[in-house]
């Protein structure tokens, strides 16, 4: 415990909401099947893919993100802080500091947290309870997990630090004490269907079922632990076998304690009870009854545990206390029999009794982790040519990297830094869409970039691989192999198969058919070499093999061989729902591109011979060489031909038979990446500078008024092209970063942040807050909560600070 601190300086731009306060008119989702756990959504506390939990404004914790590429949305109300006080006079006061009192009228002997009584504050990886009007102390809960640029080990840790800073404004003495519960939740966090049956939803996509084994408590027990200056509680469970399982390992909660202050226990406790055993002492004293009880649980009973720390701060006095929530579980278990080690694993061990360790270690370097969070951030915090809301969001949009059913493997030797997986979102529940994290990989690769090109890495070893295992495609119900030799595939796999090992999971549409993929993955690689330096030719050399594959594979659909590949028609292309035909203004432009950069690393690696020798091909030059020719005799016929067929003056057309006049919003995302990374043009500059005055005018301030943000594609009077199109007339947060980014490239600033805020006020504004969409509505919707692309905001921060 500290003395004479001062107090939490929370930054000005942090999202803030009373605590407790509901919203009247929370967007809701679009369509049924898609997940809308409502509104009460907080800043997830864990490492990145540690597995994560959620702490909502209202202060319960109710998001288990534990077992990995899976989703739980349910409060726990015996995991929970209270505060006692008293004053010199003997007037005491207790209270659970959630405004949430538990629906089934457990707990009932608790008083809870009266709402607007206080602000909840976030900026990622930081928040902030601020309690006011109900304590005569000022209290302050911060709460934190390691997590900063460039860290790969803290950032993978299984655990949150929560700070405690207790401020006495009055001119005497008062007494508290801080009690932290936890529910024994060891075991619940595996699916009881080990071998789920795909179906597919009502939209066309694949699912599973996922049924936790929520309440399956039967062997846990609680252990009181007292470490020389530590005491905390470790929740474990009786294992039937030597060897570590999914969903197995341990939890711990800790604080500290000295000659200054007092710790209390009680080792067990029954959640499902009225809470007297736990409240009648604390409220009556601030203490605990100190019984330990390591007798494990019976089947259909569960366990609870408190810790309570209890001191006095005198008058004008300031003093911090901290308290941990570690975990262990080390393993992720995807099909059965198919595990991976976490990556926090290289660090603790991979045993899964290590939950007092992260304890421990967290007691001992939270000072720091929290001075290394603060270094990183504050560069960004204090620049004033940059608003609050946009602070606000940069930060907090990052939520998704561990939040984002986030999986990070423990190394490999050829995975140095393991691998790494964001889920596309829980309701398309497959990793790391190339097409969407075209746009959304920016902040993995500006924060991470070694995950970042671990990700593309995994994408060129599945290129030339091939699954023949025939499906049924949803839109149309026709048959197709899951992947094609050579096609790029969409995603890499999914949380009930083997990610990295099997892709293309979605079946929507049949991937093996669409005409951006391997465009796409031409591009990042090259991206992240371009804007990390331009030293790592390794990882060139580690893509290269699969980059001529790709784009050979993709000229196959060139049907007329006119130098760029058609659309069909189908759902082929990342707006999945919004049907192309010929020559694309999208993926036309992405093609010219993509040949571009090919060219260049083709350049790159004809000057840097590779230092692994297994990477050489034969006669390596001339191979470079033969593919720079191929690739330029393709530009020779694909720029003139893409200008000439979809320009119409003001705009790109949309394509080039489907006869349409809408203005698509991203149309010219190829000439953004070629800008971006010094390639040659797509298209002449004036276009691109005309063409962005239409898509600003039409797609935004003739799109209701700019209230939402830039809509996919309306007519050039802002009108719909049909009234009942889906993906045309919906808001794309993470599309609409990634046009802010380019119109900032074009010195467009005032235009970007314009559009920027009216998307980031609808997130934050109708309790969209850690849950971004995919997509908004102009009716108060939202389609795909938790959604990869909007991480895209990075590269809005990206632009402005030229990638430094």
């Amino acid at each position: 415990m500290i003395f004479n601190i001062p107090r939490p300086q929370i930054p000005a731009c942090t999202w803030q909401r009373p605590i407790g306060l509901g919203w009247d008119n929370p967007y809701t989702v679009r369509y049924a099947s898609n997940l809308d756990d409502g509104p009460w959504h907080g800043m997830p506390l864990g490492g990145l893919g540690a597995g994560c939990i959620g702490r909502s404004p209202r202060g319960d914790f109710n998001l288990w993100h534990l077992d990995g590429g899976e989703h739980i949305f349910r409060s726990l109300p015996a995991c929970q802080f209270s505060i006692f006080e008293q004053t010199a006079s003997g007037e005491a006061k207790a209270y659970a500091m959630s405004t949430q009192s538990p629906p089934d009228g457990s707990l009932s002997r608790w008083q809870w947290y009266p709402e607007n009584k206080g602000t909840y504050h976030a900026l990622y990886p930081r928040s902030w309870y601020e309690y006011e009007g109900v304590f005569e102390s000022e209290l302050i809960c911060e709460q934190f997990s390691p997590v900063w640029a460039n860290c790969y080990q803290e950032s993978s840790y299984p655990v949150a630090v929560f700070e405690w800073t207790v401020h006495n404004p009055t001119d005497e003495p008062l007494t508290l004490s801080i009690m932290l519960t936890w529910q024994n939740t060891i075991g619940w966090f595996t699916n009881a269907i080990k071998s789920p049956e795909i179906t597919v939803r009502d939209d066309g996509s694949p699912e599973y079922e996922y049924q936790p084994k929520w309440g399956d408590s039967t062997g846990n027990f609680n252990q009181w632990i007292k470490d020389f200056h530590r005491v905390g509680c470790l929740f474990d469970r009786i294992r039937p076998h030597d060897d570590i399982r999914e969903g197995e390992g341990q939890m711990a909660i800790a604080s500290i304690t000295n000659p200054a202050l007092e710790a209390f226990y009680l080792g067990r406790w029954n959640p499902n009870s009225d809470g007297g055993d736990v409240w009648d002492y604390f409220a009556g004293n601030g203490s605990l009854p100190d019984r330990e009880d390591e007798t494990p649980a019976a089947p259909g009973e569960q366990l609870a545990a408190a810790i309570a720390i209890r001191f006095t701060v005198r008058p004008g006095r300031t003093r911090k206390i901290p308290f941990i929530l570690g975990w262990d579980f080390p393993i992720t278990e995807f099909a059965p029999k198919v595990n991976y080690f976490r990556r926090h694993t290289d660090f603790f061990g991979r045993t899964g009794k290590n939950a007092w360790t992260v304890v421990r270690t967290a007691l001992k370097h939270s000072d720091i982790w929290q001075e290394k969070i603060q270094a990183w951030q504050n560069p960004i915090l204090q620049r004033e040519d940059l608003p609050n809301w946009f602070k606000m969001a940069l930060f907090n949009e990052l939520y998704l990297l561990s939040q984002g059913g986030t999986l990070w493997t423990a190394a490999t030797e050829t995975d140095p830094v393991g691998q790494f997986g964001i889920l596309e979102c829980f309701d398309y529940r497959w990793y790391e869409s190339l097409d969407v994290r075209l746009y959304g990989s920016f902040a993995l690769m500006m924060l991470f970039p070694r995950l970042d090109k671990a990700v593309l890495e995994a994408f060129a070893r599945a290129i030339p691989s091939h699954d023949d295992t025939p499906r049924i495609i949803g839109y149309n119900q026709a048959k197709a192999i899951r992947k094609a030799p050579g096609a790029t595939p969409h995603d890499l796999g999914a949380p009930n198969e083997h990610p990295w090992e099997k892709t293309n999971y979605t079946s929507y549409q049949d991937c093996n058919q669409w005409k951006d993929l391997a465009s796409d993955f031409v591009l990042q690689v090259y991206r992240d070499f371009v804007l990390t330096g331009s030293t790592d030719t390794e990882f060139l050399w580690e893509c290269w093999h699969a980059i001529p594959i790709s784009l050979d594979y993709l000229k196959g659909f060139d049907l007329d061989n006119d130098g760029i590949p058609e659309n069909s028609g189908a759902p082929d292309q990342t707006f999945d729902d919004w049907q192309l035909r010929g020559i694309s203004a999208y993926c036309g432009g992405l093609w010219i591109a993509a040949l571009e950069a090919a060219i260049a690393i083709a350049r790159v690696l004809i000057d840097n011979p590779p230092a692994n020798p297994n990477l050489t091909p034969e006669n390596y030059p001339g191979v470079l060489e033969d593919a720079i020719a191929t690739y330029q005799t393709w530009l020779q016929q694909a720029r003139p031909l893409y200008q000439k067929t979809l320009w119409n003056g003001q705009y790109y057309r949309l394509d080039s038979e489907s006869g349409s006049d809408v203005v698509m919003a991203d149309q010219l995302c190829g000439q953004f990446y070629a800008q971006l990374l010094g390639l040659q043009d797509v298209i002449p500059p004036e276009n691109a500078e005309t063409a962005l005055n239409t898509i600003y005018e039409s797609c935004f301030l003739k799109f209701h008024a700019g209230q939402f943000g830039i809509a996919n594609g309306v007519m050039p009077d802002g009108s719909p092209e049909k009234p009942d199109a889906t993906h045309p007339l919906e808001v794309w947060t993470g599309i609409n970063f990634g046009l802010a980014a380019f119109f900032l490239l074009q010195n467009r600033r005032d235009e970007a942040f314009r559009f920027t805020e009216a998307v980031v006020q609808q997130v934050y504004e109708n309790g969209l807050q850690f849950r971004t969409p995919e997509a908004i509505t102009a009716v108060g919707t939202f389609r795909a909560g938790h959604y990869l692309r909007a991480l895209a905001i990075w590269g809005i921060y990206g632009v402005l600070t030229d990638f430094d």
